[in-house]
């Protein structure tokens, strides 16, 4: 059980992290605004030979998966959002080594980014689009960016620890490599 003088910097730790997800929530939402006032649907600024900024919605999920759908998916996915969301505060407030939590504050912040999208427009605003002669990367955003650069350090910082039992105790012991 915590006292009182250990409740504070223990809320404080994992509290920071939602400042990282606040800042990611932040960038996304300004640079969709930006994009959605200063371009129509299907408006493209070539930025370099092999990169555009282009206005695009996705009524589905990653590369449009269900984007055909009827209108469910804008609640399957919302409710996955939220979901998720609910699940990684809880992660983040049982702790962890700052690339752990870096990588779930990072997803955190994406996933409500887009999420504010599906509840409030139906659809979530993609702008970033990487080409090159004839091929295209899906077009993206800030909230998709920082969802998959989490993920990468969820999946660097899992390869950084070896869980051991051990056999004297009978409890797991982690071992950094």
């Amino acid at each position: 059980m915590m006292d009182s003088s250990t409740a504070g910097p223990a809320v404080a730790r994992w509290r920071r992290w939602l400042w990282v997800s606040a800042a990611v929530i932040v960038a996304d939402y300004a640079t969709k605004a930006a994009m959605m006032a200063t371009f129509r649907p299907g408006d493209e600024a070539p930025v370099t030979s092999f990169f555009s900024l282009v206005l695009t919605y996705n009524t589905g999920a990653a590369f449009s998966f269900l984007a055909g759908a009827d209108g469910w998916q804008r609640w399957f996915f919302a409710f996955i959002a939220a979901g998720a969301s609910v699940l990684i505060v809880w992660l983040l407030k049982r702790g962890g080594d700052a690339l752990y939590c870096l990588g779930l504050a990072l997803i955190l912040g994406g996933a409500l980014g887009n999420l504010w999208d599906r509840l409030t427009l139906g659809k979530v605003v993609d702008f970033l689009l990487f080409h090159y002669d004839h091929w295209a990367y899906p077009a993206f955003n800030v909230a998709d960016s920082a969802i998959t650069v989490g993920a990468g350090l969820l999946i660097l910082d899992s390869f950084r620890r070896r869980r051991t039992a051990d056999p004297r105790s009978g409890a797991d012991a982690s071992k950094e490599t």
